[in-house]
């Protein structure tokens, strides 16, 4: 007999998101995933100034505000064929690959890790032994009999106050947590400490972006953050020194932290590397662009399809015809009028909302395909990517990494493997910031002071696409230019890749397709369903109009 689970809200996730699964013999058989707000942002940017649309369009989320302006930005500079000077790429890497360190840090301590630790038990643990444990694995300091001891006795208060405060609510005692007490706590005390860590790879993005969220400094052709090294009110060297020192504070949390942490948990759940592969058609583009043009990468891209990588297709540019022509946006079961499937740059978002109907319209989540076909995007698709077109640094650290918990490469097409492929990317990450600021300091002392190519838009009409590997994967932003307005403007977010519905022909997106098999021990804590949503990092983006289920106007935001 099955029976029917609708989680709702997901919580632990930026946005508003419904998951519906149904249950026979313990293990899911059917889901959907449900989108619940409308964006309305691409609506919103129709009719404004294209150079001004990369600082509206970080309104699209309130966590990865920074991915959206860089995409935004780099869809003018595409349509307009502006050249941007290499000081401008190098600091805009930095903020990337900060911000990516943040998001990881604060996606696996704090919105997934409560799935895997079972904080209650954390109670019952040796601070002694846990801090011997600690150390075998990692040299940081912070692992000390005195620092779990703190810990613990701070639980204890919440507990006996009966206040877990943002511990509460967790599935704890779940016949499916089954790390030792010991683990426990040191994944409890971590989780306290990265609130610290992350804060200081957001200072780093401010320092260069003016602001955290919500950055301030780019510009069509560049960046507006002014260089000069002897100058007290520009980025000068002793800022430089200050963002040095909190990216490698923040290095090493994430590399003797952080990562030794999810190697431990992937160990004891080395199972859950046979659960939620789901779609495993993967696309990820080139970032981290090194010369002014946007043809040269650190890290390339590409697309392959059913997990085997001898179908592997590169993508090495921006300007990649195969990327550009090759997606497309369905809303056969989402909330909008029709049920056509366009390119986005003849793509429409007209909102038309029926209630939930499984076999009908479900979510405000489009249904971006590629060639036809449902795609997973996010970390594991960027290392697949680096790993077959030969980055030896990836590929070492992926295979070190399968090395160390005892699985293989293709045991990341899983619930565990996301997370585990997530924190290998935190660890790449935190590294190519400092490579990058290297780069940076270099390049500043050869005497090039430039960081902006002055760019006019100009009357006519122009297409452009700006790609970006975001921290959840690929993102497009895809903008038509005319007379020197926006003329359409859209959207395709890697949670809309993962998140969307099934497509005309039925095929069902990452999220649901992953599901299937998923195990559910106990049909009244369906933690399990949990598990393998998170491990994709879920941002169902923020909401600006918002109806009744009537279909009745309740409010209107303007954006001056």
């Amino acid at each position: 007999m099955s029976k029917r689970i609708t989680l709702d809200p997901i919580t632990r996730i930026e946005g508003h998101l419904r998951i519906d699964v149904e249950v026979n013999g313990g293990k899911v058989s059917k889901a959907w995933s449900s989108a619940q707000m409308w964006r309305g942002i691409e609506t919103i940017l129709k009719g404004k100034a294209p150079e001004d649309a990369w600082s509206l369009a970080q309104r699209f989320c309130g966590v990865c505000t920074t991915v959206h302006a860089i995409s935004s930005i780099r869809s003018v500079e595409n349509a307009l064929k502006v050249e941007v000077p290499l000081n401008a790429q190098y600091i805009r890497n930095i903020m990337i690959a900060q911000h990516s360190v943040q998001d990881h840090i604060v996606h696996f301590y704090h919105l997934s890790a409560l799935d895997w630790v079972d904080i209650v038990s954390a109670l019952k643990a040796d601070p002694k032994k846990a801090a011997s444990i600690a150390q075998s694995i990692s040299d940081w300091p912070g692992n000390s009999e005195k620092e779990f001891k703190a810990v613990q006795e701070k639980l204890k208060a919440f507990v006996a106050g009966g206040k877990l405060g943002i511990f509460a609510s967790g599935y704890w005692g779940h016949p499916a947590m089954k790390l030792p007490p010991e683990i426990n706590l040191i994944a409890t005390a971590h989780y306290l400490k990265a609130l610290d860590y992350q804060r200081k790879a957001a200072q780093a993005v401010a320092i260069l972006g003016g602001k955290n969220p919500h950055i301030q400094n780019l510009v069509v052709g560049g960046v507006a953050t002014a260089v000069n090294l002897e100058n007290m009110a520009t980025l000068n060297m002793e800022r430089i020194a200050y963002l040095r020192t909190l990216m490698e504070e923040t290095r090493d949390f994430v590399q003797k932290v952080y990562y030794p942490d999810m190697i431990a948990i992937a160990s004891a759940y080395k199972e859950w590397f046979k659960y939620g592969a789901g779609v495993t058609n993967y696309l990820a583009v080139p970032e981290f662009p090194e010369d002014t043009k946007n043809t040269q990468f650190g890290l390339n891209g590409g697309v392959f399809f059913n997990g085997d990588l001898s179908t592997f297709k590169a993508i090495t540019t921006h300007q990649d015809q195969y990327l550009i022509n090759n997606i497309s946006e369905g809303v056969a079961h989402a909330w909008y009028e029709g049920a056509a499937t366009h390119h986005p740059w003849e793509g429409e978002t007209k909102p038309d909302y029926t209630d939930f109907q499984e076999n009908g319209k479900y979510s405000w989540c489009k249904s971006p395909r590629f060639e036809g076909k449902p795609v997973q995007v996010g970390p594991p698709a960027q290392l697949f990517a680096a790993y077959a077109g030969g980055n030896q640094k990836v590929k070492k650290l992926v295979d070190s990494t399968c090395q160390k918990i005892g699985v293989g490469v293709k045991d990341l097409h899983s619930t565990m493997g996301r997370l585990g492929a997530r924190a290998i990317r935190a660890h790449l990450m935190a590294d190519i910031s400092l490579e990058y600021l290297d780069k940076l300091v270099n390049n500043l002392g050869k005497g090039d002071r430039t960081y902006a190519n002055h760019t006019e838009i100009p009357k006519g009409e122009y297409k452009g696409v700006g790609f970006h590997e975001a921290p959840r994967g690929t993102l497009s932003h895809w903008m038509v230019i005319e007379d020197k307005k926006i003329k359409n403007y859209q959207a395709v977010v890697p949670s809309t890749w993962n998140a969307s519905p099934r497509d005309e022909k039925g095929n069902m997106g990452p999220y649901e397709a992953s599901l299937i098999g998923n195990p559910v021990a106990n049909e009244e804590k369906p933690l399990e369903v949990l598990r393998t949503i998170h491990s994709f990092d879920p941002c169902i983006a923020c909401a600006v109009h918002t109806i009744d289920p009537e279909g009745k106007e309740i409010t209107k935001v303007k954006v001056l």
